[in-house]
């Protein structure tokens, strides 16, 4: 792979919301849980944790359970009725269609352990930036597989619903979704923001 067809591999990835009904076969999904592993991690610890749903049944259990949760904070959110339905089930659609749903855990079990709060505090932040390079990982490894995804964030906001839903471990802390399968669009790109309003290059004259 050259340079370029690599920076446009990199670039062609989206986030794909709609999928084709064909399951992915198991070896694909564990080839991709695979080459996530290989993301960097604080202290290599990798603490990343990995549950692959791929029956109905249980995208549905799940759906429906986290369903419950979200409509209560909208509920909260003084949203009008009709869009609190119309985004509780939008939600729910795009668990129980996807082929594949991935949800990706913290465990904090062998990271370091720390006397003072600043420090738990930033072990635990440095734990969870790991688990997300994991998470950009796997979502490059799909991409390379010729499948579609799409990170959802949900999880984060019903943690203990979806610990409950999953019978998990308590040392296993919900953090994200990604739905994965064959896709059945193709987005266009989206603007992305210009270099110079989001990084600063430090020259000589910046120094002194």
């Amino acid at each position: 792979m050259t340079n370029t067809s690599l920076r446009d591999f990199l670039r062609t990835r989206r986030s794909i919301r709609r999928f084709q009904p064909d399951p992915v076969p198991d070896a694909v999904i564990r080839d991709i849980l695979h080459t996530a592993t290989f993301a960097p991690s604080a202290h290599n610890r990798q603490p990343w944790r990995f549950i692959v749903l791929t029956e109905s049944a249980a995208k549905k259990d799940l759906s429906d359970r986290m369903a419950e949760e979200f409509q209560r904070d909208l509920a909260q959110d003084r949203l009008p009725a009709e869009e609190i339905t119309k985004r509780v089930n939008r939600s729910r659609e795009r668990i129980t269609s996807s082929p594949v749903v991935i949800l990706l855990c913290l465990d904090m079990t062998d990271m370091d352990r720390y006397p003072d709060e600043r420090r738990r505090e930033s072990e635990h932040l440095i734990a969870t930036q790991s688990v997300a390079n994991a998470g950009m990982q796997l979502l490059l490894a799909a991409h390379a597989e010729g499948l579609g995804g799409v990170w959802v964030c949900s999880p984060i906001f019903a943690q203990e619903t979806v610990c409950k839903a999953l019978n998990l471990s308590q040392a296993w802390e919900p953090h994200a979704m990604f739905l994965l399968g064959y896709p059945s669009e193709n987005p266009v790109i989206r603007e992305r923001k210009p270099l110079d309003e989001i990084a600063i290059f430090q020259t000589e004259k910046i120094l002194k």
